[in-house]
């Protein structure tokens, strides 16, 4: 569909979960979601067809609110997937028959208007760096959350190199998220102390192989972060995130509007 958009003060952005789907206003220049986010369980089975039509349901609620971008205006989606040229590669906590499905046709065609798809780890972590604890960092930031497994998003200079998968880099003969998750502490039942000995490895590696400049954590378990950071020893700077909830909404919305180019 794509067309020329004007600038604009705000974006819709989606975020696409295996429970639920999201979505909210957000002002692009604050990164602040303005107003309540408006969510709704994604369906069962989660086939195109049916989260499409949620899709629509969220941005038609999303259209009626007076902060809302014009009824032609881009939409921001985040998805649980590998995205390629607005192809999903793979599908995690969602419908297999998405893999190799063409997600970006799919939401410009139940929508109506222009889309722009990405990773949710990639979104969360695009966020985190323009509004978020890497705001006005340079260099390399990596943003690295912690949960059932290990999402990841690479920011150089605040543009973000998509699709890095450094949960399945392999330390010691494994996967690294099958070790180093939140999930895999729980697991093994780790106390704090021992579980930071797993991240140190996984860290330093990491540091070793892209020297960044900053490291944000987030994921639910960044909430208890004093328990297990000041204990890693590296040397850059690793902090918890900020935009919890928010980050897929804000960084879907903030990619969209990066590439039809309302704002830089």
């Amino acid at each position: 569909m794509s067309k020329k958009h004007s600038s604009a003060a705000t974006v819709i952005g989606i975020d696409i979960g295996g429970t639920g789907i999201k979505g909210g206003i957000v002002e692009l220049k604050t990164g602040e979601v303005l107003g309540e986010r408006y969510r709704i369980d994604t369906p069962s089975p989660s086939t195109p067809e049916a989260v499409a039509k949620v899709v629509k349901a969220i941005v038609d609620e999303l259209s009626t609110r007076s902060h809302a971008p014009g009824p032609d205006a881009p939409v921001g989606i985040t998805f649980p997937a590998i995205i390629s040229h607005g192809i999903s590669l793979s599908a995690a906590n969602v419908d297999q028959s998405w893999i190799d499905a063409n997600v970006d046709e799919i939401f410009t065609k139940e929508l109506g208007r222009d889309v722009q798809v990405m990773n949710d780890a990639d979104a969360a972590g695009l966020a985190e760096a323009r509004y978020g604890a890497g705001r006005g960092v340079k260099g390399t930031v990596l943003v690295i959350t912690l949960g059932t497994g290990i999402g990841s998003a690479f920011i150089h200079d605040g543009v973000l190199i998509p699709n890095v998968e450094l949960g399945h880099l392999e330390l010691d003969g494994f996967d690294a998220e099958t070790k180093a998750s939140a999930s895999a502490r729980e697991r093994d039942n780790l106390t704090w102390d021992e579980y930071a000995v797993r991240l140190q490895r996984y860290f330093s590696h990491v540091e070793f192989l892209f020297s960044p400049e900053l490291f944000i954590i987030g994921g639910g378990i960044s909430k208890r972060s004093e328990d297990y950071l000041p204990q890693l020893k590296l040397r850059t700077e690793i902090i918890p995130a900020e935009l919890a909830n928010n980050a897929g909404i804000v960084g879907g919305a903030l990619q969209a509007a990066i590439h039809f180019k309302l704002t830089k």
